[in-house]
Parts: structure tokens; C-alpha cells; sequence
């Protein structure tokens, strides 16, 4: 410890040592015993789930089972439903699609009442086969893509709806609808519009359904209807493979807006007022991340933004070590590394950054890249992290666990 100079009468007066960070391992080993002892992946992510807003966690465990957790999870930072995604999560995907068809759900969905209604896409494979309506729509992330399900009425259809927003209106492509089987649908395209919110009619969709015979034809196999009828799982006749979704989860529809890049603001602020805030375990923020967004960062320079971690990705470690690390041109990477430590008993934590380098290919040189910086986590769950970083509002995806 430090000492001050003597005071009279010979007292010398030390200073109190620094605050010390509590350990992430220390403070997770203290962690009740929330399922049991399940596997690794399964215990991080319902310890998450139980360190989470309670709101999104009691919705999910009360809305699916634990293999459609699992799927959602492995679903959540794709983007446009399948355009981009990395092959790890797409694997994760795949994985966890199997894993629901094996364990079947509703016997004989086309059946069943669950099936009827309106469907959310979530995810598509794209192969070269796809429908001009898939290439053209499905990926952009600023359209929502339904498909209406309608069996038990006089006139059997399905509905394609590609829904541009609430104040522009949608495009309808419509198909007669038989049913062949407990789990196939047999199609055939005849009609399809626009609506635009603006104008008292219907506008056409230009395509001669009738001239292009058996191409206007197809067929779709239900391989999983959730009990619940929240979750289903189709595969079409060019090979397609469908997830859907009854109603869209908060974290889908909050990433969708990012990707979009339209009213962030606003729903980052309805999805946090909407949870229940709980206290943080240093623990959760153990894993690599990736920054989806961030506010006020327009003339930023680059050494603040890679103290800040303002760009690109954050890797934390179970001893309190982190490194941002940004590439703002292709072969030029920014790296800065510092501590962090939990403030007190709420969600504050404090973040120091020591060093910062810049690497050229083989070659680094030194950037300074210290800086002090209180974060405050606003929500944060196994996948998302929102927080505030000296004012400004980040969203992270987590793309690992890191030990």
C-alpha cells in the first residue's frame, strides 16, 4: 500500500487499496444450481435465460420445448432469413432442425387445426431453384414474409404474403391448396397482387400463372408442427427448407429492425421497457461478440473506436481480460485490450483499456488505445447483449463462448 507523507505527531495515513474485480469464475461457481446438471451448451444457456429479463425467459419456457429453444437460439443474428449466415450457425441450424424432425411433433399436421393461420418466416434455404419470389423478396430484411395456411374452408389455399410495411401495404401470391396426405400439401399458383395502402385497388402481379403449367405447380411437406402450434418446419418441392413461426419472438423482431436499419432507436427502447431488469453476473459476459449496433458513433476516430469497442467484435474472458478489435479496411485490424470489472451490486461495470495495436499483415505497431469507460447493461440473455457505453447504446450478438 501507498503512503502519504507523515502528519504531525508521527501518524502516517495510508490509502485504501483499489477496488478488486470479483472473479467471473468465483462469482459463477456461487451461482445456484438453476436445472440440474444437464450438458455444458444446455446449463449456459438457461443459466443466461435465468440471469435474462424474466419476462423473455418465462415466455420462452412456457411457449416452446427445450429442442425449439434450441433452434430459435441457433436462428437468432441470421440475416435475411438465410442470405447471410456463417457456416458454423448454419450448421447449428441444420442440426437443430434434424433434431426437431427425428423427434416428430403434431402426427399428421395437415390435419390438424394447429397448422391453419398466418405463418412468420424466419428462415429459408436459397437454393438456385428458388421461386423469383424468394430471390427477389425473401432476403431483404426490411420486408416481413408470411404464409397464410387456409385448409378447412370451401375454397383450400395457401397464401405467400411478402408485407413491405404497415403504411405501403403487401404483395399476395396465391394457390389453390389439396391435401394428399397427413403431412403433404399440393399446390398450384393462380393468382397474385399488390395492395398498396395508397390506392383504392388492386394492382396485378404480372405473372401468367396459367401459361406456365406444372411450374405454377408444387407440393410442401410439414416435417415438424409444434404442440403449441408456435413452431413449424416445412420442406418444398425444389428442395427448400422453411421455419416459421406463429408469432415472432422480441429478439427476432429487434434484429430484423437492426438489419433493416429503420426505427432502431425506438424499438431497442419498447424491447427494454418491456423486461424486467434483474441484477447482472459478470459471468454472462464471458464470450466473443459481435457489435450489431451502435449510436452516436458518426466521427469517431479510429482509436476511440477500437478503446470503446465501437465497431466489429469483443472478446471477454473468464478472468476479466477483453480485446475489441475492429478492421475498418480489408488487411488493416485495430486491436485494444484492458480489463473488466463489476461497479457495485447492480448492472455497472467499469472498463479500462491499457494497450492498443495496429496490425498490417504480418506487421504491428503501436496505437494508443487507453481509455476509462462505465458500461451499464440494459438487457442481456445467452445471444443479445444491450448496453450503454458512456452514453452510447450498443447491441452485441454473441458468436461463441469463450473460456
Amino acid at each position: 500500500m501507498a503512503a502519504a507523507p507523515a502528519a504531525a505527531g508521527g501518524l502516517v495515513r495510508l490509502r485504501p487499496p483499489p477496488p478488486r474485480c470479483v472473479s467471473p469464475r468465483a462469482s459463477a461457481s456461487r451461482a445456484p444450481r438453476i436445472w440440474g446438471t444437464p450438458p455444458r451448451l444446455r446449463l449456459r444457456r438457461r443459466r443466461a435465460l435465468a440471469l435474462a429479463a424474466p419476462s423473455v425467459a418465462a415466455a420462452e419456457a412456457e411457449a416452446y420445448t427445450e429442442p425449439e429453444l434450441v433452434l430459435l437460439e441457433a436462428l437468432l443474428g441470421v440475416q435475411g432469413r438465410g442470405r447471410a449466415v456463417a457456416p458454423r450457425q448454419l450448421q447449428e441450424v441444420e442440426s437443430a432442425v434434424q433434431a426437431l424432425e427425428a423427434q416428430g411433433g403434431v402426427p399428421d399436421p395437415t390435419s390438424s387445426s394447429l397448422i391453419e393461420g398466418s405463418w412468420q418466416l424466419i428462415f429459408t434455404t436459397r437454393p438456385g431453384t428458388a421461386s423469383p419470389i424468394q430471390r427477389t423478396f425473401v432476403g431483404v430484411d426490411s420486408f416481413r414474409i408470411f404464409q397464410e395456411v387456409y385448409l378447412r374452408t370451401d375454397d383450400p389455399r395457401v397464401v405467400n404474403v411478402v408485407r413491405f410495411s404497415e403504411s405501403v401495404g403487401d404483395l399476395k401470391v396465391e394457390a389453390e391448396a389439396t391435401i394428399k396426405d397427413g403431412n403433404r400439401i399440393l399446390f398450384r399458383f393462380d393468382r397474385a397482387a399488390f395492395t398498396f395502402k395508397f390506392l383504392p385497388f388492386k394492382v396485378p402481379y404480372p405473372v401468367p400463372f396459367r401459361l406456365l403449367g406444372d411450374e405454377a405447380k408444387g407440393w410442401l411437406d410439414t416435417t415438424y408442427l409444434s404442440h403449441t402450434g408456435n413452431i413449424r418446419i416445412s420442406r418444398g418441392n425444389k428442395g427448400t427448407t422453411f421455419v416459421l413461426q406463429k408469432s415472432a419472438d422480441p429478439r427476432q423482431i429487434l434484429l430484423s429492425t437492426i438489419s433493416a436499419k429503420t426505427g432502431v432507436e425506438e424499438v431497442i427502447n419498447d424491447f427494454i421497457s418491456s423486461q424486467n431488469g434483474t441484477k447482472t453476473d459478470l459471468s454472462i459476459l464471458v464470450g466473443e461478440w459481435q457489435l450489431l449496433w451502435s449510436s452516436q458513433t458518426e466521427g469517431e476516430s479510429w482509436s476511440s473506436v477500437a478503446s470503446a469497442g465501437l465497431k466489429d467484435f469483443q472478446i471477454i474472458k473468464e478472468d476479466g481480460k477483453l480485446k475489441n478489435s475492429a478492421s475498418p479496411f480489408p488487411g488493416l485490424t485495430l486491436n485494444a485490450t484492458g480489463n473488466i470489472c463489476k461497479k457495485g451490486s447492480g448492472n455497472t461495470f467499469t472498463v479500462s483499456m491499457k494497450e492498443g495495436a495496429v496490425q498490417v499483415g504480418g506487421l504491428q505497431f503501436p496505437l494508443d488505445a487507453q481509455g476509462d469507460f462505465v458500461m451499464e447493461i440494459l438487457y442481456i440473455d445467452n445471444k443479445i447483449r444491450i448496453s450503454k457505453l458512456n452514453q452510447r447504446v450498443l447491441v452485441h450478438l454473441r458468436i461463441a463462448n469463450t473460456t
